[in-house]
């Protein structure tokens, strides 16, 4: 078994340097870019299997945990292949660096014309839309476009540093739980978090750095602070308010669970209020939730037959609610009612980009579940549509793929919760 475990690290890093071999070989960069981002994360699957089996000496688990750093730092100095997003990022930072409310204009309002370069806003996505991005979020992009301007280094580097603190914060929750130190390489060699925020710069492992120290802060009684880290992770993506009702429900008390609901809300709404008053902060938030899709599976079946956007939104919100209520009124510990939140959160999404499915991935280390692990795997499939996008300029979700994707994740979700022992680790 060990030596299927060596095999299986070694299948990882030998795909992830693929990315720089393939292309060396004519072989076009969006095409490395997906076989890359495929092999390495279906090899992942295989790797964490094994990691769950097996007792790993101290010296193997550094080393392929430094191999993980190591693949941050290559793919930090490589210019976006996946996605364009973070031009938006450096459009928001400049805009504020020059005293402008990020909320205030889209990046082709004439009134911002002085701002213009030869890339942004050129190269930002849906530059007739306000920016969606939280406050936190948008101080960060501030900081990086003081640290390089328009740069994608200003923001990778940013993201570098909260990486390794989120893997710091595995490190003492795992501790905290008496669990052994191995469980970190879920995360720290995934190839998901690796490729989506170190290689395409993604911003979502901001929000993974709060949501862990709150979680271990709060498994350490320090729960007026693990209520302020939960709002900071909302700060930087919404999706982290479903965690609020979590503590709600798990807290004893009724000035108990008013402090789990109003600490992180008010903060957000604290953060929020300053921008209130010179732009429209919602606005494209707003937009979004109401008219993009993509990799949505239940919402993908349900359109199919309801053939009305809006109707097969709302489906999908009653049918997460449906399954939502039951994880967080139940017994379950405080670690699984988090995984299962999100998990059902992004079954019954209309759009779920690999990205976000990181939120999944920074828990593997504290919640192993099979469901989870193929799902941060198999999300991997969905590189098909960029590279048809790139190639084509058209996108789409094809119905094989999300038949791939979600297919074993949904019955091994099932399989997980009616077997008897449903945890390979924590609850």
């Amino acid at each position: 078994m060990k030596v299927l475990l060596k095999i299986s690290s070694a299948l990882i890093v030998l795909s992830l340097c693929g990315f720089f071999v393939l292309p060396a070989l004519h072989v076009e960069v969006i095409v490395a870019y997906t076989i890359t981002s495929i092999s390495a994360s279906l090899t992942f699957i295989a790797f964490c299997y094994f990691i769950l089996k097996e007792d790993i000496p101290a010296k193997y688990l550094y080393g392929l945990l430094a191999i993980g750093i190591l693949f941050r730092l290559v793919f930090l100095f490589v210019h976006p292949v996946g996605s364009p997003d973070y031009y938006r990022y450096v459009w928001d930072g400049k805009v504020q660096a020059n005293g402008v409310n990020p909320y205030a204009y889209a990046p082709n309002d004439p009134a911002l014309s002085s701002l213009h370069s030869d890339l942004i806003p050129r190269l930002v996505t849906y530059p007739d839309m306000r920016t969606i991005y939280p406050p936190l979020s948008e101080m960060l992009f501030y900081v990086a476009y003081r640290i390089d301007g328009e740069s994608f280094l200003g923001i990778k580097s940013l993201i570098l540093i909260f990486d390794l603190l989120t893997i710091f914060g595995l490190f003492l929750t795992l501790r905290r739980l008496k669990l052994e130190p191995k469980y970190v390489l879920l995360y720290a060699l995934c190839p998901l978090p690796i490729i989506q925020f170190f290689l395409d710069g993604h911003v979502d492992g901001f929000g993974f750095t709060f949501l862990i120290f709150a979680i271990y802060f709060y498994l350490g009684n320090r729960k007026a602070l693990a209520y302020i880290f939960v709002g900071l992770s909302m700060l930087i993506k919404p999706l982290a308010l479903i965690v609020v009702p979590v503590l709600f429900f798990i807290e004893k008390g009724t000035v108990n669970k008013l402090k789990a609901a109003a600490i992180p809300v008010v903060l957000v709404a604290l953060f929020y209020l300053p921008y209130t008053f010179t732009g429209h902060p919602f606005q494209a938030l707003m937009t979004f939730t109401e008219n993009w899709t993509f990799n949505g599976v239940v919402f993908d079946i349900l359109d199919s037959f309801i053939r009305d956007n809006q109707r097969a939104r709302t489906v999908c919100a009653i049918l997460l609610a449906a399954a939502y209520l039951p994880v967080i009124l139940s017994r379950k510990g405080l670690l699984t009612k988090i995984y299962l939140s999100i998990f059902l959160l992004f079954i019954f999404s209309p759009i779920v980009h690999p990205w976000y499915i990181g939120w999944l991935a920074v828990l593997l280390p504290l919640v192993p579940r099979p469901s989870g692990i193929a799902y941060v795997g198999l999300s991997s499939l969905t590189a098909f549509t960029i590279l048809t996008y790139q190639q084509t300029g058209v996108w789409k979700d094809y119905t094989p793929v999300l038949i791939l994707e979600y297919t074993p994740v949904i019955m091994l979700f099932l399989w997980e919760m009616f077997r008897r022992n449903r945890h390979f680790a924590p609850r």
